[in-house]
Parts: structure tokens; sequence; C-alpha cells
């Protein structure tokens, strides 16, 4: 790494103060990261519309969601070598670029081949952006000050997911399905325009080498394996491969893509660095997060379902029902961030991932008579405990690395968050559909056998929840941190 690009003693900002510029430059990351993490979601509820307007089965919708997630999983894992040969400029320039084109092309697209294809050019530019603002924070921020801007992170990780069902809602009752594209791209060349004249190079770069089997070994690792864990569920309707195909491909390819990973990072040449793995607090963490996204993911496919199927509500109050929830975790994330700052990890985490985990079984207790105000008061209650959790693991597991490893320690965290997403979508949706069909089979009705399903994933879901429980009370706040901060006052060679 170029040391030119690293403060010294005379340019190293006071521990209590930010560098100049940075709160505005990680504001339009901010921005620019909401829209794009929202199109993930954004789509769940659409999909009915869909099948009917371009004459498609369920299966064959599903691809815009599961087509999203397949190309941030394959993408995402190369962030930690892209971050370390190219400067923050140019991955921003490309990663907007990317997002905008594939807007444009899903809100144009005459029919479902050209809608999938605008749905994958916008997942490339996601992947890239978010692992983008985590490093950018990593760098820019004092560690006494990271609490605080994780906690504005954590409103794009979870809230923009939270909210997508509900901003798809809205749309979808009063104009057609393409306005979902129309109105963010606006949006998305504001913030484009905006950054390219605000970003600057605030990272340092280093020249590391290619690793071209590396890529396709982890395209095929991490896109096999979130293929599969997206097809369980679906498997009973048509399907193009047995769901056990990719799954084997994938974890066959991830472990010799582990092995090829441990062979080359001793000379610093390995495409995804492992080494975060070696720090306690960093793999404890990293589950952690893994779990509550499992249960955020979950809930988020379970809700809508229960609420639609069950009680018999439209898209649009379904949507609304679900937006207390997610601005109750963008309103408490803040807050966490500077707790964080003052009382380290462990406090906010244990009664976090008890929250999370009460949430959870409280859920099993919803039935066709459940009251309305209980469901929202029950997912604001889960959105309130993740909150409590994601922020304070995100900031001390990444804050326990040292800085060479911020780049990969982030492509870490970001892939691992979209296998849990599609594991806990795959388990949720495995055991409801498991259980509703054998109750069909032995003669209970749609509804009877729907509602069992239903409680049947929410009681996984809980006794998964208290794993995390027991991981939380060996949470660490990482050592105090001086010397990682990277500050950059002019553009010298190195990062131009």
């Amino acid at each position: 790494m170029h040391t030119d690009a690293i403060e010294s003693d005379s340019t190293r900002p006071a521990a209590d103060k930010l560098p100049p510029g940075s709160t505005l430059l990680i504001g339009v990351l901010v921005v620019a990261s909401f829209v794009m993490i929202l199109n993930e979601t954004i789509m769940s509820v659409a999909l009915p519309r869909l099948m009917v307007d371009l004459e498609i089965t369920a299966t064959t919708a599903q691809w815009l969601t599961t087509g999203f997630m397949l190309t941030m999983a394959v993408v995402i894992p190369t962030t930690g070598f892209l971050f370390q040969r190219f400067t923050l400029r140019q991955v921003f320039a490309t990663a907007m670029t990317l997002f905008s084109a594939g807007t444009l092309l899903a809100a144009s697209a005459p029919g479902f081949e050209l809608l999938l294809a605008g749905r994958v050019v916008q997942a490339s530019g996601t992947a890239l952006m978010i692992p983008l603002l985590i490093n950018t924070v990593l760098n820019v921020v004092p560690a006494q000050q990271r609490g605080r801007m994780m906690g504005v992170i954590s409103i794009v990780i979870a809230v923009a997911p939270a909210v997508g069902p509900t901003i798809s809602g809205v749309i979808l009752d009063a104009l057609d399905w393409r306005w979902m594209f129309w109105l963010v791209l606006p949006i998305a060349l504001i913030a484009f325009a905006v950054g390219a004249a605000l970003v600057k190079n605030v990272t340092p770069t280093t020249k590391p080498s290619f690793d071209a089997l590396s890529v396709v070994l982890s395209a095929l690792a991490f896109g096999g394996l979130v293929y599969g864990l997206s097809s369980i569920g679906h498997s009973a309707e048509e399907s193009y491969v047995p769901v056990w195909v990719p799954l084997v491909v994938g974890a066959v390819s991830l472990v010799v893509f582990v092995l090829r990973q441990l062979a080359r990072q001793g000379e610093g040449k390995a495409l995804l660095d492992l080494r975060p793995f070696a720090t306690p607090t960093f793999s404890i963490g990293l589950g952690m997060l893994a779990l509550s996204m499992m249960a955020l993911f979950g809930a988020l496919i379970l809700l809508p379902i229960y609420l639609q199927n069950i009680r018999g509500l439209d898209t649009l109050t379904t949507g609304l029902m679900l937006l207390p929830g997610g601005l109750m975790m963008g309103l408490f994330s803040p807050f966490v961030g500077r707790a964080f700052d003052r009382i380290g990890p462990r406090p906010l985490v244990i009664p976090g991932a008890i929250i999370v985990s009460s949430a959870l079984w409280l859920m099993t207790l919803l039935d066709a008579a459940s009251p309305l105000p209980m469901v929202v008061a029950i997912h604001c209650m889960l959105s309130a405990g993740l909150a409590t959790v994601l922020t304070p693991l995100m900031t001390s597991s990444l804050g326990s690395l040292p800085t060479l490893l911020y780049s990969h320690g982030s492509a870490i965290f970001n892939t691992a968050q979209q296998l849990a997403g599609a594991a806990g979508t795959a388990l949720f949706v495995t055991v409801m559909t498991t259980t509703a069909t054998s109750r069909v089979t032995s003669g209970s009705t749609d509804l009877a056998a729907n509602e069992a399903g239903i409680h049947a994933a929410f009681l996984c879901g809980g006794i998964v929840s208290l794993i995390a429980v027991v991981a939380a009370f060996f949470i660490r706040k990482p050592a105090a941190d001086t010397t990682s901060t990277t500050v950059v006052e002019a553009e010298p060679a190195a990062v131009r």
C-alpha cells in the first residue's frame, strides 16, 4: 500500500473530528446506496402483477428477485480486489452508471427478457456501492465515531429492503409496474451528478495481481449457493435444474476457492483475503449478522404471505402494514450508533438479540384471527431489535481489522449478507411449503394448511434466533484504533 496516502502524525485528525468534507462524501454515498439497495426487494409484491402483464409463470417471475440476488452474490466477493485496484471516483462512477443504465432498461423493457437484463445490470451497480460505502467509512471516520456512521449505514442495509415492498405497493396501487423504475431513475441520476462533483479519492490504491481462476471459482461458489438456496421452495413448480445441482456445484467451488485464497494470500495475491476470519471479534460478529439477516429476510417474505393469503389484504394495505417497522428501524439505527460509541457493543447486542428472538416467537402465535395492530406491533418489535443488533455488529467486527484488510472484510460481510438472505428465505419458505403440503395431503383446507405452514416457519426462525442470543454474549469491543484512519487532503499519484 502506498505510504504517501496514509496519514502521518501531522495530518491525523483529532479523535473527535471528522476529516474535512467526509460528512458530505458519506452523505452522497448513503443516498445513492439507499436508492440502489431499495431495488432488491421492491419487486416482491409486484410479481403477481408481472405474471399477468408479461404472461409468465411464478417460477419465471421469481427470477426478477433471484437474478438480482444472484448477481450481487457474484460481484460482491470481487470488491476486495476492486477497491485496492481502482479509486473511489472510478468505482462510484462505474456503480452509478451500471445502476442507472439497468434502471432505464428495466423501465423501458417490453417483455420479461429485457426486464431481467435490466435487473441484472442494476444489481451489478448495487453490488459495488454497498461495500464501497462501508469501506469509505472505515477509512475516513475515526474509530471513536464509527458507531454513529455505521448507524446510518444500517439504515441502508436493513431499512431500504424493509420499505421496498411498501413503496412498491403504493406505486402499484396507482400506476403501471414500470413506474417502479421510472420514479427511481431521476433520483439515481441526480445522485450520480452530485457524486461526480463531490466524491474525492480518499482511499489508497495498490496494484494487486488479477486472478481470473479465483473470479470463476467465486462466481460458481457464491452464485451456485445463492441460486440453489433461492430455488428451494419453488422446486415443486417447474424447475430447470434440480435444486441439489447448484448447491453441490457451489459447495465444491467454495472449498476450492477457499483453498486457493489461502494459498495466495500469503503473497498478497488473493482475490478475497480470508485473514479477517482469524480475528474472533470479526468471525463471531459475522455469524450473528448472518443469523440476523436470515431473520430479516425470512420475515420480509413470510409476513406479506400471511397478510395477503391468510388475512386477505391487498398489496397496498400489506405494504402500509409493514411500513411502521421499516420506519422504526430507520429511527433507531442512528441512536444505536451513538450509543455504541459511548458504551460499546455488548450492552446493545445482548438485549437486541433477545428482542429479535422474542418477536419471532411471538410471530408463532399469529393466526387468521390475530388483531392486525398486534401484527404491526410485533413487526415493529422485530425491527427495533434488528436495529439494536446490526450497527454494533458491523462496527465492532469490521473495526477489529487492520486497515489493510478493510476492503476484504467489507467484501466478506456483504457476501455473507447475501448468502444469509438467500438462506433465510429458503429456510422459511421450505418449512412453510413442506408443512402446508403435508397438511393438504392429510385433508386440511388450504387456509388451515397455509396457516400451519407459516406457524412452522416462524417456529423454525425462533429456534435459530436462540443461537444468536447465545453468540451475543461473546461479542467484544475492538481495541481502540487511532492509527488506521486514512486521510488524503489532495489527490496524490497513488489515488488519481
